[in-house]
């Protein structure tokens, strides 16, 4: 007997077919479920373990694993002034497993870097900026007074000092170069592959002069090894108050803005940001992490998303406009 197909039936399978194409359009879907699940999330950073991006890394990944209910991991791909590890995360899924953890010289590559493989504001989308962090102009024990003594000094031998950065258009170099240009000096850059490098040659007496990460810093300038000039922000650090600012030690217009933030690939889903986003900016303003990052020097620096983005549009300009004044390039 030939089964009738009744527009019942008709409106039942209709019904399922758009649950199962809704459940498949729903932002975050994939084959092994909805996100986060138990796939664990990448963190890719593209500078060495210790330096300051590393360490505000690793703090957030303790704490968002047991949030989300997943584990979060830190991978370190440092090169090429962290464009080695951006490059990575821009070709990965868009699906909020592969993130990247970056400084503010995510935003100064691609006026330095010709052939980028990636589109800084048009491969990401910003999550949320996590923490900004005092450099510290640090040199060798003795090896200068104070910062007029440093400036003194450079000027009278144009060309004969040097300062470290961990990197071409890192943001301990551009910090360097907004204090150079500011102080009017003339010296020798020497990158290194990463902040601890740095940090060896200044402490060795080799380098002159490092606008240090304050995180990795501190426990170095605490302990002797470096000697702490001033901080290249508009203010002092609660962690180092004796330091003063460079402007407060003479050299006007030399404040600069060291910011880590978290990054997705352009076209991961909304949802997925905006619950990053919430999650990370709740950890950073946790009593724990609070004091964590402040025994380091660091504040909480976060955002919504959408204002983060259009605050990578205007750092992006700024930043073209000191690469341009300090002619900085790829050696």
């Amino acid at each position: 007997m030939k089964k009738t197909f009744t527009w019942s039936r008709r409106r039942t399978l209709a019904t399922a077919l758009a649950a199962a194409l809704a459940a498949c359009a729903l932002p975050g879907a994939h084959a092994q479920g909805p996100w986060p699940g138990t796939q664990p999330i990448k963190l890719v950073v593209p500078f060495t373990a210790g330096s300051g991006t590393d360490i505000v890394a690793r703090l957030v990944a303790e704490k968002l694993g047991p949030v989300l209910g997943t584990s979060v991991i830190v991978d370190n791909k440092p090169g090429a002034g962290g464009t080695l590890g951006a490059a990575l995360t821009a070709k990965a899924p868009a699906d909020g497993y592969t993130l990247l953890v970056h400084s503010a010289g995510h935003l100064v590559n691609p006026w330095i870097y010709k052939g980028l493989s990636y589109d800084t504001l048009k491969d990401f989308t910003g999550i949320t900026p996590m923490a900004s962090l005092p450099n510290v102009l640090v040199t060798a024990p003795s090896h200068f007074t104070d910062v007029k003594d440093l400036v003194a000094k450079a000027k009278a031998k144009p060309g004969g000092l040097n300062y470290g950065s961990a990197g071409n258009g890192s943001a301990t170099h551009m910090n360097a170069e907004v204090f150079r240009l500011a102080a009017g000096l003339d010296a020798q850059h020497v990158p290194f592959r990463g902040t601890p490098e740095a940090m060896t040659e200044v402490m060795a007496g080799r380098v002159d002069w490092f606008f240090a990460p304050m995180v990795s810093a501190l426990p170095l300038i605490q302990s002797g090894k470096l000697q702490a000039l001033a901080v290249g922000t508009g203010k002092r650090s609660s962690a180092l108050p004796s330091a003063p600012t460079t402007v407060e030690a003479g050299v006007p217009g030399s404040e600069y803005l060291f910011w880590v933030g978290l990054f997705a690939p352009a076209k991961t889903p909304q949802p997925v940001v905006e619950r990053l986003q919430a999650e990370v900016a709740k950890i950073m303003v946790s009593p724990e992490l609070k004091e964590r990052l402040e025994k380091l020097g660091a504040e909480p620096f976060t955002m919504p998303s959408a204002q983060f983005n259009r605050f990578i549009v205007d750092e992006t300009a700024k930043a073209q406009q000191v690469v341009k004044a300090a002619s900085i390039k790829v050696d």
